[in-house]
């Protein structure tokens, strides 16, 4: 998984692991570089999770099934797993650009990771703008933004496959329907039901969702997010990379297909390459502005553990 120098994470605010033995002076490192033998123990054990023993049966529930399963997942845990996304803005200044003091990204000079800086996306006027997130569970994306940011030219429209988290969320004291709707939608399906225009819709948001779907429906959904952008529009990304943590944690028999599994309580999650992100979405017409892998080393100061996370980040922009 060696990147090119334009995938580098752009140097911002990064806490960088210059001394091994000063590991567990912190909560989390970025930009840890793998060696050769932590990718062949990686690649082993991706080897050995990946046999598939579901049957044909079972396979087809947890596809048929997929909204229950996320349904009883938010009927467990409500919104107590709620968490202030406080990298969104630094990651995605692009999502509240009316409020001077959002964090910015410096991008290195000439680095064509970045698609915008604090003077391009300053709006304009009473000019409206739209923000659509799919997989908006219970607000941990959308909340901080009407938090965040007093356009009064922002609306916000979300949704997500479990009809429970959609409950949820327009219950909480956070919601302002004079600002954001929210809706059940099954973003896999060929013709969506939404309630906005093609063409009209400034930014898409899809953080850790398009892991949740299946790989063969994938396209479907990238097209629809097409569709229904402006001329100019971009979608934001970000989701799981291939080897991440959780992707080696997984025990056999939890496989469904190549990098894709079933979790405990039966949602599924997909591990990504850069190489794959960048494929789904140029075919589907949009231009890429971002691609870049974030390898961060997570650490439990108490137990003195080690976790390493790997999360793909993107940019995506269809043409005028």
């Amino acid at each position: 998984m060696e990147d090119s120098p334009v995938d580098k994470r752009p140097q911002f605010g990064n806490r960088y692991l210059e001394n091994v033995d000063e590991v567990f002076k912190h909560n989390a490192w970025d930009n840890v570089d793998w060696d050769d033998e932590q990718e062949k123990v990686a690649k082993e054990k991706v080897e050995q999770n990946s046999q598939i023993t579901f049957s044909e049966d079972r396979l087809k529930s947890l596809e048929e099934d997929a909204d229950k399963h996320w349904d009883a997942f938010y009927d467990i845990h409500q919104n107590r797993f709620f968490k202030d996304r406080h990298w969104l803005f630094t990651e995605f200044p692009e999502l509240a650009p009316d409020n001077t003091s959002a964090p910015v990204r410096v991008y290195p000079e000439g680095e064509n990771n970045a698609s915008t800086n604090a003077e391009t996306i300053q709006p304009s006027g009473n000019t409206k703008r739209f923000i659509f997130e799919i997989g908006c569970g219970v607000g941990n994306t959308i909340f901080p933004i009407l938090q965040y940011s007093r356009d009064p030219n922002l609306f916000i429209y979300g949704c997500d496959f479990s009809s429970k988290a959609i409950d949820i969320m327009q219950q909480s004291e956070l919601y302002e329907t004079s600002r954001c709707n929210v809706f059940a939608l099954d973003a896999t399906l060929d013709k969506w039901d939404v309630p906005f225009e093609e063409s009209s819709i400034d930014i898409i948001v899809l953080i850790f969702v398009l892991s949740a779907i299946d790989p063969a429906k994938m396209t479907t959904v990238i097209k629809n997010m097409y569709k229904y952008l402006k001329p100019g529009g971009l979608v934001v990304f970000r989701d799981y990379g291939r080897y991440d943590l959780a992707q080696l944690r997984f025990k056999k028999g939890r496989c469904i297909s190549d990098n894709f599994y079933a979790r405990g309580d039966n949602t599924r999650v997909y591990f990504f390459t850069q190489e794959e992100i960048t494929n789904l979405f140029k075919e589907a017409g949009f231009a890429e502005e971002q691609n870049l892998i974030d390898r961060r080393l997570q650490v439990n100061r108490g137990k003195m553990l080690k976790m390493y996370r790997v999360w793909i980040q993107g940019k995506y922009r269809k043409p005028l």
